[in-house]
């Protein structure tokens, strides 16, 4: 299971763009970092969705799921 959280993805994205900023990197390697870049905001994009997924469905369970009806297993929230 990913130990990783919401605040250690907004931190990756950071350290990217820190790369991409770099002054003395050569041409090769932004276009490197430029590829890794697309691909880190793909991930990056689908994990904030699944992330909006979640909220909503938790606000919908406090504000409009009767008392008496259980959420999925799947959308239950974990203990830590």
């Amino acid at each position: 299971m990913a130990k990783n959280k919401l605040v250690d993805l907004n931190n990756h994205l950071f350290a990217q763009l820190e790369r991409l900023s770099e002054e003395d990197i050569t041409p090769e390697e932004l276009a490197k970092e430029i590829e890794r870049s697309k691909a880190i905001n793909g991930v990056a994009k689908n994990i904030i969705d699944n992330a909006k997924t979640t909220l909503e469905g938790a606000e919908f369970a406090m504000n409009r799921l009767p008392s008496n009806k259980r959420l999925p297993e799947q959308f239950e929230p974990k203990e830590e």
